[in-house]
């Protein structure tokens, strides 16, 4: 059953461990939330690979942007997702098709899919929905 509330803890241990993040809707545009949250992961010592298929072969704050999950080389701790929760469910799936399976999945602040974290924790992800990485790093571990 997936939790409505996910306890501090487990995000303070996500945070903690993940090194490698795959950030899914990732723009150039400094006015867009993933390009800020990418900067402020990346700040932290996060290694984070942008995935955006209309920027495929282009680069955002000096990271090869990848058009998909698969093009990917190598392991992935997390996937953090900025799309519509209408399209979460299709990443999830992309996700849950890597070898390595990622850690964790995390959605951006309002998105959620219930079915999709459902598929993820049966085989074993935590799932953090509706939360921002950005948010939580300075709450629970500082600045």
């Amino acid at each position: 059953m997936v939790q409505l509330q996910i306890d501090d803890s487990i995000i303070i241990d996500v945070l903690k461990t993940v090194r490698r993040i795959a950030l899914v809707g990732a723009s150039p545009k400094p006015e867009r939330p993933s390009h800020r949250v990418m900067a402020f992961l990346m700040s932290k010592g996060y290694e984070v690979v942008p995935v955006n298929p209309g920027l495929a072969g282009k680069t955002i704050h000096g990271q090869s942007v990848y058009g998909s999950l698969a093009d990917i080389p190598g392991a992935i701790d997390m996937v953090d997702i900025f799309r519509a929760s209408a399209f979460v469910g299709g990443v999830v799936d992309e996700a849950l098709a890597l070898a390595p399976l990622p850690r964790v999945i995390w959605m951006q602040l309002d998105i959620r899919d219930d079915a999709a974290a459902e598929r993820a924790e049966k085989l074993g992800l935590t799932v953090i929905m509706d939360r921002c990485p950005a948010i939580e790093y300075p709450r629970l571990i500082g600045a």
